[in-house]
């Protein structure tokens, strides 16, 4: 007899098979079902008291490169506040208006979909 344990549709089962000529069919006991993978946690916000109601977004998908602006920082329409890489150009994502950043949402080397908070400020 041998045992083995095999995965079908997301379900684990214990199967022993018995060798020899003519044996009977396997049998397969279900088990219970190995908890599933845990998602990795969110990075923490780095904010001031509370973020702000002006998001700067991602453009484009792409990979933070540089944090440019600071939390406290004042920042004209149009300044730097993260450069991302994508598609093997760096990209500014910039201040949509006069303002302060109120909270930095990435660090450097993160993932960001297209239209992803970067940012908020007040």
């Amino acid at each position: 007899m041998k045992n083995y344990t095999i995965t079908v549709n997301g379900n684990v089962y214990d199967v022993t098979v018995e060798e020899g000529a003519g044996g009977a069919a396997p049998a397969a006991a279900p088990r219970a079902a190995a908890p599933a993978p845990k998602a990795p946690a969110a990075p923490a916000k780095k904010a001031s008291a509370g973020a702000g109601g002006v998001k700067v977004t991602a453009g484009a998908a792409g990979k933070v490169l540089k944090i440019d602006a600071s939390v406290g920082q004042a920042v004209k329409k149009g300044d730097t506040v993260i450069t991302m890489e994508s598609m093997k150009m760096e990209i500014p994502m910039v201040a949509p208006q006069d303002g302060t950043i109120a909270s930095i949402d990435v660090a450097v080397g993160d993932q960001v979909e297209a239209g992803g908070v970067l940012a908020t400020m007040n």
